[in-house]
């Protein structure tokens, strides 16, 4: 699997978690976190990986990645 993240993430710093979440929103239920935001953002590469190999091994579809999915 390549490393190019080509999904949209969503980075924000959570005071409850004492960590930064990503989330994958085109991938249901895909997040990761990390104690600095290049550690949440390598995890999430992994889980991104993780949920597509999985997703593929039970015959779900994997979306296609969107890019951008809000405006500012």
């Amino acid at each position: 699997m390549d490393n190019i993240i080509k999904y949209e993430l969503i980075i924000f710093w959570s005071e409850s978690d004492d960590s930064f979440i990503v989330e994958v929103p085109e991938l249901a239920g895909c997040k990761a976190d990390g104690e600095t935001y290049e550690e949440a953002i390598a995890n999430a590469k992994m889980v991104i990986n993780d949920w597509i190999e999985t997703a593929i091994k039970m015959g779900r579809e994997v979306p296609k990645p969107k890019g951008k999915l809000m405006y500012a």
